[in-house]
């Protein structure tokens, strides 16, 4: 048997839907060929910024389309430490990738306490009283990589007060959302706060396909002027082609259909890894219960997961080690992301079984 894989962060291949986006594709062309295959602005493609400005209810020239979320992270970073250097204030745990992209730059990166229900605004505001120079605040309120918690109504507003009261800018990280399988979806911080130091940014990666590399940032007017340079600098222009196959999408009316089919898929899979961790796991672990997202965060009573992880591999599954989603690894020794997004529901109900075994 192939190995089982709960450290992949991707969606199932049966997500994707090659003959759609291959229509889609050739209507753009058809339509709008020699703008998308010529150079283009450094924000994107018009059309997609202006439907995404109005949904957001912001000026399409706030939007920046990006390859992928990550890109626009760096971008964010860069700018963001140009005009206010100072510590960056992070969910603990949180992605490991900005984590890395961070300790590379050099900057010092706080984590700050979670719980069920997400990021503690406690644990912020005593974090904002220390004084000194705070750069901002990353966080991913939705379904959260890696813990799969979302922060609750209140707490949000809570968070937008804060990020008023002490003029914090915050980088809301939201690519989870739209992938809910039940509950309802609260309001984002962008929307809470008003765009004023809240920047948003999300992907198509998780809701159409991550082989088109289509990610979002809605920025606050004082940062407009600085992505545009930097996006021209860096590649004078982004990939027009895949951002006009994701607006076609839109255009035809798709992308909702395709949505619902890609949760239905996804919460097969989270169902299926719930039900094999309550037979296997029960008594020996806790873990969250994500209401959408990819992932779940698994604390393991007294078990390293480093060790856990070299003799799972070794029997042919693999998840991620909990400290890698602290600054410097400081933190979560007991403590597993699973994804359930990649494998379908008799792969993960064996992979756990095998788990469960080595627990033993």
């Amino acid at each position: 048997m192939a190995p089982i894989s709960f450290a992949r962060g991707a969606p199932s291949p049966e997500c994707l839907d090659p003959e759609l986006l291959s229509d889609c594709a050739r209507v753009a062309l058809d339509r709008d060929g020699r703008t998308i295959l010529a150079y283009g602005t450094g924000g994107g493609y018009g059309p997609l910024r202006e439907l995404l400005g109005e949904r957001h209810g912001v000026d399409p020239g706030r939007v920046f389309l990006t390859t992928g979320g990550l890109q626009g992270f760096v971008f964010y970073v860069a700018a963001q430490l140009a005009r206010r250097p100072g510590r960056v204030l992070v969910e603990g745990p949180t992605y490991d990738r900005p984590l890395k992209l961070l300790g590379w730059q050099g900057v010092e990166v706080v984590p700050l306490e979670m719980d069920g229900e997400g990021l503690d605004p406690d644990a912020l505001e005593a974090e904002l009283a220390r004084g000194g120079d705070v750069s901002f605040l990353y966080t991913i309120p939705t379904f959260q990589n890696p813990s799969g918690r979302t922060l609750g109504e209140e707490r949000r507003r809570r968070v937008a007060e804060l990020c008023r009261a002490h003029e914090l800018d915050v980088l809301e990280d939201d690519p989870y959302g739209l992938v809910r399988y039940e509950g309802t979806a609260p309001a984002s911080l962008h929307a809470l706060e008003g765009g004023e130091h809240v920047t948003f940014t999300s992907s198509f990666s998780k809701t159409v396909a991550p082989g088109l590399r289509v990610g979002w940032f809605v920025v606050p007017e004082a940062l407009r002027a600085g992505y545009d340079d930097r996006a021209v600098s860096t590649y004078i222009s982004p990939p027009l082609l895949p951002q006009a196959i994701v607006h076609e999408l839109f255009a035809r009316g798709g992308f909702e259909p395709n949505l619902d089919r890609v949760r239905g898929i996804l919460g097969a899979q989270r169902d299926a890894m719930l039900a094999a961790l309550e037979e296997g796991f029960a008594g020996r672990a806790t873990w969250s219960r994500p209401e959408g997202g990819y992932f779940l965060w698994v604390d393991l009573d007294g078990v390293s997961s480093a060790d856990l992880l070299e003799r799972a591999t070794e029997a042919g599954v693999t998840f991620v080690r909990g400290s890698d989603f602290f600054p410097g690894g400081q933190d979560g020794a007991n403590a597993a992301r699973f994804a359930f997004s990649f494998e379908p529901p008799e792969r993960i109900a064996a992979g756990v079984r095998i788990l469960a075994g080595l627990l033993d």
